[in-house]
């Protein structure tokens, strides 16, 4: 059974520390969820997740769909027991991946007819078809299949896209059989639009979902932009129930919607960006391809704890990544996976704590883009 309940709100901004259960297990927020795109956090084995208390993980339903696919997935009984990971699990509806394939894909009313990127071959995911993948999944949160509104498009583009997202949310929640075990999020939609993202909220609503998730942000827009719309929307939100950010961000970006009243993230950045070579610090990201690195045998960072920055120096981790070697994608996704789940704990600290606004300040200020 899935339940949200909020255990403290700061004062100073929409920012609030609560927990989300499921029959699988209970998620503080806010929370930061690892992509696992086709059942696996990439280059990370499950045991370094497990102890770094991670709570939940994102699977992508375009890719499970595709590859192995719902009969063998089906027939182990549903994701959690094919990838061996007990807790919870969220699944996109493929409605993003769809959007990034966008020269290999008709859309229409009915759903979206595409070309698989592995092989050329034709499918057409629908919104009942998306509900249906899902539930084969068994993930405990599912999200309604939508269409993500690119960035730029006119106000007309924007309101045809958010109105196709909101009927298809309908048909999502028709379709939508196993209740107890699988909660169902509903995608705001809008562009950047903020009246266009409020009637999508007020219809959204209308469906009485459990959860809300604002999709269609990370897609090109200016940051400024999207903190403009998200602290407009903060007061706008269903405040008893948890808010998602798809595909959101940085750490600087999650401190400043966590200000905004975001409760749930998730993004590729940790891992992506550790097999490219960038590592997060509390100072900013460090790019250790960089040759000032190759003598230095200082840790990556001083004020991280992960077993990456207490055994190995900087020096080590660029001669690792320089020289191509499989261990360098592991500890650099160690570390920023370290990294950003002490970030969420810190940030829920001290939003129990009501110190949250001087955090969030002192983050801001000292966090830097580049190093």
């Amino acid at each position: 059974m899935f339940s949200f309940r909020i255990l403290q709100s700061d004062p100073n901004s929409s920012a609030r520390a609560g927990v989300i259960s499921t029959s699988r297990g209970e998620i503080e927020t806010p929370v930061f969820m690892p992509v696992g795109t086709a059942g696996t956090v990439k280059a990370v084995p499950h045991e370094f997740l497990e102890r770094l208390e991670v709570p939940i993980i994102l699977g992508n339903t375009y890719h499970l769909y595709l590859r192995p696919g719902t009969d063998i997935i089906g027939e182990f009984g549903g994701l959690h027991n094919f990838i061996s990971w007990p807790k919870p699990i969220l699944t996109d509806s493929g409605g993003f991946q769809v959007f990034s394939h966008q020269k290999l894909r008709k859309l229409n009313e009915d759903g979206v007819r595409f070309q698989s990127h592995l092989d050329g071959s034709s499918h057409f995911i629908s919104p009942e078809k998306s509900i249906e993948i899902q539930e084969i999944l068994g993930s405990d949160i599912i999200m309604a299949f939508d269409e993500c509104t690119p960035y730029p498009v006119t106000k007309s583009e924007a309101e045809a896209s958010m109105r196709l997202s909101v009927r298809w949310a309908a048909r999502s929640r028709e379709a939508w059989k196993n209740r107890e075990d699988q909660a169902l999020f509903g995608i705001i939609q809008g562009g950047m639009y903020t009246d266009l993202r409020k009637q999508c909220i007020e219809q959204i609503e209308e469906l009485g979902l459990p959860g809300t998730a604002l999709g269609g942000f990370s897609v090109g827009e200016p940051k400024e932009i999207m903190y403009e719309i998200l602290q407009d929307l903060s007061g706008y939100l269903p405040g008893e129930k948890p808010h998602y950010l798809m595909g959101v961000g940085t750490p600087a970006d999650i401190v400043q919607s966590v200000l905004r009243g975001i409760d749930m993230f998730d993004c590729v950045l940790p891992t992506r960006n550790a097999r490219n070579g960038m590592l997060f610090t509390w100072k900013g990201p460090v790019r250790i391809k960089n040759a000032k690195h190759s003598r230095d045998d200082s840790p990556l960072d001083p004020d991280c704890g992960c077993p990456v920055c207490r055994r190995f120096s900087r020096a080590y981790l660029r001669h690792l990544f320089i020289s191509g070697e499989i261990l360098s994608y592991t500890l650099n996704s160690l570390h920023n996976l370290y990294f950003y789940s002490d970030l969420m704990k810190k940030i829920r600290e001290h939003i129990r704590a009501g110190t949250f606004e001087n955090f969030s300040e002192n983050f801001l200020e000292s966090y830097r883009e580049a190093n």
